[in-house]
């Protein structure tokens, strides 16, 4: 019997209502990766391999804010999933995960994070996407780090941190799970050229950026490339190219699909991303495609 990709996520989205099971809270789904051999293994593009969620500034639910340890954790709960976050400097140079410059949105407390000393920021607490103020306070870099060594893996989008600071804190290959997303050539060089464990995610939207990126010299297998908000038609010649390298095709759809503000044509924009067969789709909402739906439309 074939599945109707547009009801079945429907009914994913049905069951996300409802609430999830015990069981699923009770387990993580776990995506560990140890050392770069792992990393380029699990970021391998492979013909049928199920398409892999991306959690986006650390996924969210209702009660779980972006950016916490604890939204991470309860996406774990619920499926596979990596997570991409938000590394910010404090005013004594601690790094924590935190997407705006400002605290206003996000937590209980105004101003720019910059102007907070970390020891300050403790006494913060998250806000969630519904604006309810939560336990959770705002965690740094290390310590999501640090939970998440065993357990998923982490693409780095950075707000103004230094590249030297990266290199120190990555040089020594203590954490194997990590992909550095890039906003150049140059910075994806620098990184290329003094860490030997970690990917980079590369934006490569049309021909121009990949001969800027072949003018780099780093190999195909140390990138996952960023192709845009949706797979574009008029570049599927780019993508099989990319995928013949061993490269996946990783779209965001934090600005398209997840703002819909009807729950079914929501979930009727996710299953036209899926349709278009990304191999990596970034989401605010990962639960939302908790039972991998994604991997019966992959096949």
């Amino acid at each position: 019997m074939k599945t109707n990709p547009i009801r079945s996520i429907i009914s994913l989205f049905a069951l996300s209502l409802a609430g999830y099971s015990a069981q699923a809270q009770a387990n993580l789904f776990l995506t560990p990766s140890k050392n770069l051999s792992e990393l380029q293994e699990y970021f391998r593009y492979e013909e049928g391999k199920p398409v892999i969620i991306s959690g986006h500034r650390g996924g969210m639910l209702e009660g779980y804010p972006e950016n916490s340890i604890e939204a991470m954790e309860k996406t774990l709960s619920l499926l596979p999933s990596f997570f991409e976050i938000d590394p910010q400097l404090t005013k004594d140079s601690v790094i924590v995960l935190m997407h705006d410059k400002t605290l206003d949105r996000t937590t209980n407390a105004k101003g720019k994070v910059i102007d907070y000393t970390y020891k300050e920021l403790q006494k913060v607490r998250l806000k969630d996407r519904q604006g309810n103020v939560t336990p959770y306070r705002i965690p740094t870099l290390v310590e999501a780090l640090e939970w998440g060594k065993d357990r998923t893996l982490f693409n780095l989008d950075n707000k103004n941190i230094p590249w030297e600071k990266y290199v120190d804190l990555f040089k020594d290959g203590k954490y194997g799970n990590i992909v550095l997303s890039v906003r150049s050539m140059k910075e994806a060089k620098f990184y290329y050229d003094r860490l030997d464990q970690v990917m980079l995610c590369v934006a490569i939207f049309n021909q121009e950026d990949l001969k800027a990126f072949q003018a780099t010299g780093i190999p195909y297998n140390r990138i996952m490339a960023y192709v845009g908000l949706t797979m574009n038609p008029e570049q599927q010649e780019l993508y099989s190219f990319l995928r013949k390298k061993g490269v996946m095709c990783f779209v965001s759809i934090h600005p398209t699909a997840d703002k819909k503000k009807n729950p079914i044509e929501q979930v009727k924009a996710y299953a036209e991303e899926l349709i278009k067969k990304p191999d990596i789709i970034e989401t605010d909402y990962p639960a939302m495609f908790v039972n991998e739906p994604a991997q019966q439309l992959k096949k």
